[in-house]
């Protein structure tokens, strides 16, 4: 859909010309085209969202869902800073420059194109492109593409920033989680921040910032791009305490009740078909209704503490969207909701901490020392919801963030405004990706792709424009014959229609292809490889191909090392199993109830 500015202006000025009105100069005609506002949860799981499933209060979220159209199909990588550079790139991660993550960069692929470890300048990004069109180009929350001056938000096409570089960190204070590197990085309009003012915190300031950056602009008649990537709910869980306690004791039922209840909801709106099957819990998990109460009321307090975390950020959302209603640019404004990768089941504090007697041990346990649960929140505290939860958070699908299981790739996405056309509410099915999304902004807002960038041929768009399909043109972007492809920290993955291949380390996988039809099995419980060896075959040839057009290294060393070690041997995990533990007390009938005889 293209917008084009008006020729009223122009035909006025013709008429006053030849009328012999003296001429004035004339205000520029509004821009048209609409505005756009990306927002990003880091970390959110697919069934955290009401209208997703969850039981998490997300009012404004939902409104969203409600005024558009929820996919169940979109995918993403399996890690934050891979998933954001094809975001505003559009191109492949093993081509922009994030083919890893900076922090997990191996020894074979340092120095490699497309390994910098940061978003490379072969690729031009969606701000600096919707800019040179007349766009307003706004950003405010984490960047985690490049700290360097020439990889920092303002070099790659904001207009306005206030930005984290950084993967994570406090949401009070500049504390970050290594003793290598102490303090977090932030950037405001293209400058380096010495400190951040007394009252901030994460989830308020960047929409703060954002608010006002739009309102600044708000008059002069062009359109916004507003990137609103949010922190939360990754962890640390750090919140207000008047974001608290709004689930006490919610979750002391347990991780398995909670999955069973939001699939029965996904069932009941749609979001999952029936007889869909839950993934089974991860082998190395306690069955919860087996813990001591003081451990299940503790294990509940941290997804009491996440859930408050996505009902904070839905609130600061709902401000937003308040804003744009009052002011008149609701109604022109395309919103782009998803989250960044799968749900976070690493104890990613314990891993950085190490063990003790070693310099990052000392530093967590000094710099980080709020550990007694009626601080978590505050600053100084860390807590993360570990593997159970994340499974929670992603179901019903198996695994979570850095695992090419359908928990760590598949999100839920919200896509809303002016230029969705299909019935509001509805649901589509359509197999969706990250890197769609450049294609098609560009292509609402009338923008071409360009052919060299900085003097090199420019790399070619991964992603499919979904304008067709949010107009109701068309149901999917993708036919049959697509496929998409990944690989992350080693393992790998590829999906064409309903099939899809995977590949991962022991002991998450089996450390060979497994097969999955998605169709029936979106839990990937069941592996048909041994009993379709030509999809197989089929299968690893686009792997193949994806791997020679996308310049992918796999690597010399994977995080993943020594893991099989250090968890349980995997057995099926199935319910009731073994019975020993599950028997009840037996009680005999009453009528055959005696004492002892002397």
């Amino acid at each position: 859909m293209h917008y084009k500015r008006s020729l009223l202006a122009t035909a006025a000025l013709a008429i006053k010309f030849a009328l012999g009105t003296p001429l004035c100069p004339a205000a520029e005609p509004p821009d048209p085209r609409p505005n756009v506002v990306i927002i990003l949860g880091d970390d959110l799981g697919f069934s955290d969202i009401g209208s997703f499933g969850g039981e998490i209060k997300t009012p404004a979220l939902d409104a969203l869902a409600m005024d558009g159209v929820r996919f169940v199909q979109f995918y993403t990588q399996a890690s934050s800073s891979p998933t954001r550079s094809m975001l505003l790139s559009g191109v492949d991660a093993h081509r922009n420059g994030l083919g890893n993550m900076d922090e997990w960069m191996a020894p074979n692929q340092v120095g490699k194109p497309g390994y910098e470890g940061y978003l490379n300048n072969r690729v031009a990004t969606l701000p600096q492109l919707l800019r040179a069109s007349g766009y307003h180009t706004y950003m405010a929350g984490k960047w985690h593409m490049g700290k360097a001056p020439d990889q920092i938000p303002a070099a790659r096409g904001f207009e306005r920033d206030f930005s984290l570089l950084d993967g994570g960190g406090s949401y009070w204070d500049m504390s970050n989680i290594s003793a290598a590197s102490p303090l977090s990085t932030y950037t405001e309009d293209g400058r380096y921040l010495k400190k951040l003012t007394r009252d901030f915190y994460a989830t308020k300031t960047y929409t703060d910032k954002i608010i006002g950056y739009i309102e600044a602009n708000r008059r002069d008649g062009k359109p916004f791009l507003a990137y609103v990537s949010h922190q939360a709910p990754h962890d640390p869980y750090h919140l207000p305490r008047e974001w608290r306690n709004r689930h006490v004791a919610e979750y002391d039922k347990g991780w398995d009740a909670v999955r069973q209840a939001r699939l029965k909801r996904q069932i009941e709106l749609g979001i999952m078909p029936a007889g869909t099957e839950l993934a089974e819990r991860m082998w190395f998990l306690p069955d919860p209704c087996l813990l001591a109460p003081a451990a299940r009321a503790l294990t509940g307090k941290k997804m009491e503490l996440y859930a408050g975390m996505v009902e904070n950020m839905d609130f600061h959302i709902g401000r937003l969207v308040a804003y744009l209603k009052k002011t008149g640019q609701y109604d022109n404004t395309i919103f782009i909701v998803f989250g960044d990768n799968g749900a976070e089941g690493t104890d990613l504090f314990a891993m950085i901490a190490g063990t003790p007697g070693t310099r990052d041990y000392l530093f967590a346990a000094t710099k980080w020392s709020q550990t007694h649960p009626n601080a978590w929140g505050d600053p100084g505290s860390y807590v993360g919801y570990g593997p159970m939860w994340a499974q929670a958070s992603m179901t019903p699908f198996s695994q979570y963030k850095g695992y090419l299981a359908e928990g760590g790739i598949r999100n839920a996405l919200i896509v809303s405004g002016p230029v969705v056309k299909r019935p509001k509410g509805s649901i589509n099915r359509g197999v969706l990706h990250v890197a769609d999304i450049l294609p098609t902004l560009l292509e609402v807002a009338g923008v071409a792709y360009p052919k060299q960038i900085n003097g090199h041929e420019a790399p070619p768009l991964l992603g499919k424009s979904w304008v067709k399909m949010l107009a109701g043109e068309e149901e999917l972007p993708r036919s049959d014959r697509d496929y998409l492809a990944w690989e992350l920290f080693g393992n790998r993955a590829v999906r064409q229609g309903d099939w899809k291949l995977r590949w991962q380390y022991k002991p998450y996988g089996k450390g060979e292809w497994e097969l999955f039809n998605l169709a029936d099995d979106v839990a990937e419980r069941r592996d048909l490889a041994a009993a379709q060896p030509e999809k197989v075959k089929s299968l690893l040839a686009l792997w193949d191909d994806y791997v020679r057009a996308n310049n992918v290294i796999l690597p010399s060393r994977v995080l993943f090392e020594g893991m099989e070690k250090k968890l349980p041997d995997r057995y099926p995990v199935e319910s009731g199993y073994p019975p020993l533990i599950y028997k009840r007390q037996f009680v005999p009938p009453a009528d055959m109830m005696a004492d002892p005889k002397p």
